[in-house]
């Protein structure tokens, strides 16, 4: 993997980490939240479709198309699972378990799918990137999960690591293997989800707007970080890095949110909490070096 891949790959989980952190203050308000900050990434990132398609850099097929709306349709499951694990459980449990399942299963797809070839190192890295996501949700206590809200954030975080997987191993090929340019793919993917939740949104717009009242910066926030985290991601696997040594990577994310939440909402950050991003930066240098 090139420094400049590698770069794009750390600067997007410090976008990911915080849009997470947003999108967890929002819990409240459920799907609404999602459609908004939707609304805002379709406006935002709009000018900068229009332009390549007035390039004209873009060249539509039928395995594109196909793959853009399936990706869409991943991205909104996963979108209304995450939203739907903050509000029933911690920041600290879904998150984690979702980043933690994700490379694992989008990783084991990279393998079948793509062809690509594990080494051992790779493979090392990735199970201490996993451990260390693990320590950091639980502080080495499994009873964490016992807590309540543990073990709905269990089952949400892996529904929502699952579909992780999904979309990554399905918006990887579309980069990859299709040409489609990343930003592109987000953008008519973030479009797709956006008429979907309309419906929703249409059935009350009264109770909708009112659901939304003092959460719209924080969705401007989501829906201008949430993209740009992804598009950063795909621009790397654009560039030639392999999917494999990339999605696993991506959850170093983890580790900043953990430091931003000791730093900037002040949260306790014991010994394992410690030994766990220790443990996870260990993983990150031999993803890097595989």
């Amino acid at each position: 993997m090139t420094l400049a891949s590698l770069s794009l790959v750390v600067l997007a989980s410090f976008f990911h980490a915080g849009w997470n952190l947003l999108a967890k203050r929002a819990a409240s308000v459920g799907p609404v939240f999602v459609f908004a900050y939707n609304l805002i990434a379709c406006v935002a990132y709009a000018p900068w479709v229009l332009y390549l398609l007035a390039q004209g850099r873009i060249i539509w097929t039928s395995a594109g198309i196909g793959f853009v709306l399936l990706s869409g349709v991943i991205h909104l499951a996963y979108s209304l699972c995450l939203q739907r694990g903050y509000q029933v459980a911690d920041l600290s449990v879904v998150y984690p378990i979702a980043r933690g399942t994700g490379p694992m299963l989008s990783s084991i797809g990279a393998f079948l799918i793509l062809g690509e070839t594990p080494t051992g190192t790779g493979l090392l890295g990735l199970a201490l990137v996993v451990a260390g996501l693990l320590l950091i949700a639980t502080q080495g206590r499994l009873a964490a999960f016992t807590r309540p809200g543990g073990q709905a954030g269990l089952r949400w975080g892996t529904a929502t690591g699952g579909l992780i997987a999904g979309y990554t191993v399905v918006d990887a090929y579309a980069v990859k293997a299709l040409g489609i340019a990343p930003v592109v793919l987000d953008w008519f993917s973030n479009l797709l989800r956006f008429f979907l939740l309309l419906l929703l949104v249409l059935t009350n717009p009264r109770r909708a707007i009112e659901s939304m009242r003092g959460h719209w910066w924080t969705a401007i926030g989501v829906g201008l970080l949430s993209p740009l985290s992804y598009i950063l991601v795909l621009a790397a696997l654009t560039g030639g890095a392999p999917l494999s040594l990339v999605a696993p990577m991506r959850e170093m994310s983890m580790m900043v949110g953990a430091l931003m939440g000791m730093l900037i909402l002040r949260e306790k950050v014991g010994p394992w909490r410690l030994v766990g991003c220790g443990v996870l930066v260990a993983g990150v240098i031999l993803l890097s070096a595989s």
